[in-house]
């Protein structure tokens, strides 16, 4: 009644006032009743979300305000300060990107309990995106049925990460400090796959995880050695030698790389006669200490040879003379004479030396500023690829078999087979398709040998047209009585198109030629680069410029500059005044860890050679160490390297082991190899991070190795170590 009064009232003219305040109390009573319907849901909704148990998508910004975001803002300090550390690196990895990511994420699960589980899921799938992406860029591991190596390097997040990681990865620069946080505090680590090795001798997974929390190396771990009870003895070659099997001593070398299931924990002994301190370079190259290099078939050996004489306690290396009739000097200048377009030394800078014998051939070269590397083949008892580490040349072992070796596609200027004894057209011609992978287009190919049947030159003459080599050169020295052939690998692929048989086929375009880590060797032709932007179309400049002269196939050519130009100023301002190290004993080098070949550039002035070692699984960067005119190969440092024991007077390991934490099952191995290829009196030089070590200190003092010099500055340190003669 009093609403209808009210209202009858209002539709008087001079009512109006009133009929104004009637709606703003209607509206007013509106608007507060629809409150009252709406702040139940809304409370539902913030409850629901401020616990982040099974969230599926982004929180909308309507909860920006509510206690959701406040839980949230809890972490925010914490990673405000991992960014501000990042934010100090002048570059920045995916991989380190991803080391934040998880760190990040362990943080969160101390505050907010499950949120981390959807968080972790979700990073996990896109690691799986990066890891794909990364995998396109690193040709160098493995693929096919025989390696399972690239499968390894999915499932482990692919560990060196890109480029960018790698390009300002050393000095202790403040990206370690980031993925030294990640190894450090995260206590939900990747699980890597345990692999085993199969009755082939090859590798495969089981598909068991491991996982591996804490530091790489257990610092109150307490260590003690003993020797190895192998056939092969002092010169024992953990992937190369068969000590599974029984039989006579032809039998205790596998025809293919193959590997001990676990990595071995003993120590290598030395020579039964002793060892002493090598000949110093260069008097090293006319003679060696017999018992440094002792081995049961060498002294047949030298019976046969004139060119290596025992004389004493040393093996002399008379000058004059060489497997070459007449001397190596008059068969070079015979090679050079026929094709005058091989300069040693200019032209022609890294060459490969297939048999490894009196390496009188390298010998020579190396006085041309020729680098050659040996490639000491397994199936030869003599191991006179030690002897020619002893003598001060490069040199590695390697079975050639069924298997690529472990080199990048079109890296060296010229192959050497003087004497090899190789059966190049047996297989499908398989070894000599190798060698057709490894040349640089417009390479040579140098074939010489004193008795070849007709029907062997016959298969040769055809095995090489077929995949189109240019005949340069047919000779018979007279002086040498040795026949040699020159061959050149093709420059362009219009040649291909022309055979009329096209046998061997030109490989898929999914085949990658710079894939060599346990990979078969292929029955096709590999397409040889056309594109200005692509490495091997040009031929490098001549040497020495050729070392700090960067093609235009090369990106990120500052890194590159960045890197020498860093490597020299610690190299002279540090390694060779200030470690104590006698160099004047130091000739074989070994960089466990290269990326540009800087620090091998860095000592190019010094009387001295370096194996450059690219990881398998880090950026391939191998063909720039051989376009600079240096040489390397590539390695997976949780297996033994190809040489043989006591190879090397310098080990260089810059920030090596942070790389391998979830790679090794057994990180300790690579101390234990280290030990293997060093000689006694050699230094190693390893940059790390502090956590690392202060273990390895450790160890190292286990094996009665003394340090010479520790260094730390906030996370990162430098330690200098030299090797003793102790043995177990």
């Amino acid at each position: 009644m009093a609403l209808a009064r009210f209202v009858r009232q209002a539709k008087r003219p001079h009512r109006v006032c009133v009929k104004m305040t009637a709606v703003a109390i209607l509206g007013m009573c509106f608007i507060f009743v629809w409150s009252m319907f709406s702040a139940s849901p809304s409370a539902a909704v913030t409850s629901q979300r401020s616990s982040f148990s099974d969230i599926n998508e982004p929180v909308p910004d309507e909860t920006e305000g509510d206690s959701s975001g406040t839980g949230l803002k809890k972490n925010e300090p914490e990673r405000t300060e991992l960014s501000g550390e990042s934010n100090k690196l002048k570059f920045e990895s995916d991989s380190e990107k991803k080391d934040e990511k998880k760190l990040d994420g362990s943080v969160t699960l101390a505050a907010n309990g499950n949120n981390a589980t959807n968080i972790d899921k979700k990073e996990e799938a896109d690691e799986g995106k990066e890891g794909v992406d990364e995998e396109a860029k690193e040709n160098h591991g493995s693929e096919g049925s025989e390696n399972k190596e690239a499968e390894k390097e999915k499932e482990e997040g692919q560990v060196g990460g890109d480029d960018k990681e790698e390009a300002v990865d050393r000095e202790g620069e403040a990206n370690e400090d980031v993925e030294a946080d990640g190894d450090w505090a995260v206590t939900v680590e990747e699980e890597p796959v345990e692999k085993v090795e199969d009755e082939s001798g090859g590798s495969k997974f089981t598909g068991k995880k491991k996982k591996r929390k804490g530091p790489l190396f257990d610092p109150k771990a307490q260590y003690t050695w003993k020797l190895c009870s192998t056939k092969s003895k002092h010169n024992y070659i953990p992937c190369i030698d068969n000590e599974g099997g029984t039989g006579r001593l032809q039998s205790y070398r596998h025809k293919e790389r193959s590997c001990p299931r676990t990595s071995p924990m003993c120590l290598i002994p030395l020579p039964a006669r002793g060892y002493s301190s090598p000949v110093p370079w260069p008097e090293s190259k006319w003679k060696v200490l017999y018992k440094n290099v002792a081995h049961p078939k060498l002294a047949a050996f030298i019976k046969r040879h004139s060119w290596v004489v025992e004389s004493g306690e040393y093996l002399m290396f008379p000058q004059t003379q060489s497997e070459f009739k007449g001397g190596v000097s008059h068969y070079l200048e015979s090679v050079e004479g026929m094709v005058p377009d091989i300069e040693w030394g200019k032209n022609i800078r890294v060459v490969l030396d297939m048999g490894c014998t009196d390496v009188s051939f390298g010998a020579f070269l190396l006085d041309k500023d020729v680098l050659t590397l040996s490639l000491g083949l397994k199936d030869d008892l003599v191991d006179l690829a030690q002897v020619a580490l002893e003598r001060g040349y490069p040199a590695v072992v390697s079975p050639f078999g069924s298997r690529r070796l472990p080199f990048p596609s079109g890296v060296f200027d010229a192959i050497h087979c003087g004497g090899c004894n190789i059966a190049w057209h047996s297989n499908e011609g398989k070894l000599l398709l190798e060698m057709n992978r490894i040349l640089r287009p417009g390479g040579y190919f140098v074939l010489s040998s004193k008795h070849d049947s007709i029907e062997d030159e016959e298969e040769i003459t055809t095995l090489t047209a077929s995949i189109c080599w240019n005949i340069l050169a047919h000779k018979t020295d007279e002086i040498s009585e040795v026949g040699v052939k020159i061959y050149q690998k093709p420059e362009s692929n219009d040649i291909y198109e022309l055979r009329r048989k096209k046998n061997p086929p030109i490989c898929k375009e999914d085949e990658k030629p710079d894939a060599a880590w346990y990979v078969p060797m292929k029955t096709c032709l590999h397409t040889i680069p056309a594109a200005i932007e692509e490495r091997g179309t040009e031929w490098p400049e001549e040497w020495p410029k050729r070392l700090n002269t960067f093609p235009d196939w090369l990106e990120n050519r500052e890194k590159l500059i960045a890197d020498t130009e860093h490597w020299k100023a610690i190299v002279n301002k540090s390694y060779l005044t200030g470690m104590g190290i006698d160099w004047s004993n130091v000739h074989n080098i070994l960089d466990m860890k290269s990326i540009y070949g800087g620090f091998a550039a860095a000592l190019s002035d010094q009387k001295v050679w370096v194996m450059n070692v690219v990881p398998v699984h880090a950026p391939d960067t191998l063909p720039i160490i051989y376009e600079r005119g240096l040489i390397g190969i590539y390695h997976d440092w949780c297996e033994s390297f190809g040489t043989y024991p006591r190879s090397y007077d310098l080990l260089h390991a810059d920030h090596m082991f942070s790389r391998l934490k979830n790679r090794c099952k057994q990180p300790v191995g690579i101390v234990v190899e280290m030990d293997r290829i060093l000689r006694p009196g050699g230094w190693a030089i390893i940059r790390d991070k502090v956590e690392i070590l202060d273990p390895l200190e450790g160890i190292l003092r286990s094996m009665h190795w003394e340090i010479r010099m520790t260094f730390a500055q906030d996370k990162e340190g430098i330690m200098c170590a030299q090797k003793t003669m102790w043995r177990p």
